[in-house]
């Protein structure tokens, strides 16, 4: 079986689909990722999993099952960025010290894109926050210690690990032991007040999007592209520069202060006119603001909530902050890169896939809530990070390819969308589901530029 359908029937597996659906699903087009990893079939297939999910959703609500096709080089090309600036540039992703560093034994990441986080490693190692002065500091430090020392004071770091010693350590045992996608049972509330018309099927769905760098905003902006009306909360002071022009596209996006009475009144107000929870904090971290699964379904019966993070949902690192490149680093992928490349510093992917393939799960589990509550069912999911480096490490190495060329003209979608940042071409969709083609109606807008409200 190609590593995409590999994917895309494990996934769907996991999200409790009929395995008959893989019979409308197709591929075309050619992935060469430039790496020992099949990445190219994690993107493919997991785009896959989230048009099988859409299609099932169109057939719960009486219509004949679409066929699903799927791009390769147009998914792998979204896992990159999906946007072109005409005539100006994207800021930087990343501040200058988010690298790897060489530590007495070993590799260590440092995640330093937050303020907060290159604080607390500056903190740590006594350091100024530059480059020069960071490696310098790390020299001295074993890889795990120094890991320990910054995540204990607010920070963000993994040491590198191969996959062996990963599944030796206690949250890589525990993510083994975690399903890809966790779907619970739950009360499904009364009957759904929207429609699912089947040229706009997420039409008058309501999305409140509590997710940030990087999945979440993914599996948002999909739901958007099929008309889902997708409100993006952030606190105040967060900035994400470098990927709003990518991940904002369709979104109203504003800020609230989960901790302040005003702004949480006006939060519960808007959760209780949503039909899709999607959750990026951490575990615990909403429970602690009274935003429980629990609790937010009780105020908004029949809620589909998904959450996802990055280390897992059990295990001593299940509360950690963590990053794509962070479980990469952990999770042995660096490691088996460098190593099938034959150099000493660690590879990581050429692309941020599992963010991204978690992001188009992710949107699958939303979509496979939608059709159960259709079909007077309630639903709760979870996701991770790491459960999704252990479906692209199980697929086992590749030789790798060239590496993809750049976008074409034939690669874009003909309009131009006009953004605050300036225009811009989009890449043609990756996905096509019957009947259903995804549509943007809103252009990329940058972070807390919209009131707190629904349309």
């Amino acid at each position: 079986m190609d590593a995409e359908m590999s994917v895309a029937t494990e996934a769907w597996a996991a999200l409790g689909g009929a395995p008959d659906a893989h019979d409308a699903l197709s591929f075309a087009g050619e992935g060469a990722f430039a790496s020992a990893f099949a990445v190219d079939g994690l993107a493919a297939g997991s785009v896959a999993a989230a048009g099988l999910a859409l299609a099932d959703l169109l057939s719960a609500s009486g219509a004949a099952r679409p066929s699903v096709a799927v791009d390769r080089r147009l998914a792998a090309l979204w896992f990159g960025t999906s946007i072109l600036p005409d005539g100006w540039a994207l800021p930087p992703a990343r501040h200058p010290t988010m690298r790897d560093y060489r530590a007495r034994d070993g590799w260590i990441k440092l995640h330093t894109v937050a303020p907060a986080h290159r604080a607390a490693a500056a903190r740590v190692l006594g350091a100024p926050p530059e480059p020069e002065a960071f490696a310098a500091a790390v020299a001295g430090w074993s890889a795990e210690a120094l890991e320990r020392a910054v995540v204990e004071a607010g920070g963000c770091a993994a040491a590198m690990r191969s996959e062996a010693a990963w599944l030796q350590h206690p949250q890589g045992r525990a993510v083994a032991a975690e399903p890809l996608v966790a779907l619970d049972e739950a009360d499904p509330g009364p009957a759904p007040a929207w429609a699912v018309p089947a040229a706009r099927p997420l039409a008058g769905v309501r999305v409140l999007d509590l997710t940030r760098v990087l999945a979440g905003p993914v599996a948002t902006r999909l739901l958007a592209g099929w008309g889902a009306e997708v409100l993006r909360i952030d606190p105040p002071g967060w900035e994400e520069d470098g990927l709003a022009p990518d991940v904002t596209l369709g979104k109203s996006c504003a800020r609230l202060d989960l901790r302040e009475g005003r702004d949480r009144a006006t939060f519960e107000a808007l959760l209780a006119r949503a039909d899709v929870l999607l959750n990026g904090y951490r575990p615990g971290a909403m429970d602690a603001l009274g935003y429980g699964v629990e609790n937010c379904r009780r105020l908004s019966p029949g809620l589909v909530d998904v959450r996802l993070d990055a280390w897992g949902w059990t295990g001593p690192w299940a509360g950690r902050r963590g990053f794509d490149s962070l479980v990469q680093m952990a999770s042995g992928i660096n490691e088996a890169g460098a190593r099938a490349a034959g150099r000493d510093a660690p590879l990581p992917l050429p692309v941020q896939a599992l963010d991204h393939a978690t992001g188009y799960l992710a949107a699958a589990a939303a979509l496979r809530g939608l059709a159960r509550r259709v079909r007077g069912q309630g639903t709760a999911a979870r996701l991770s990070l790491a459960a999704t480096a252990r479906l692209l490490s199980g697929l086992g190495p590749v030789t790798p390819g060239p590496g993809h060329a750049p976008p074409a003209e034939a690669d874009l979608s003909p309009a131009v969308e006009h953004t605050v940042w300036g225009p811009a071409r989009r890449l043609r969709p990756p996905l096509a589901v019957e009947g259903a083609p995804l549509r943007w109606d809103r252009p990329a807008n940058p972070l807390g530029s919209a009131p707190a409200a629904w349309w």
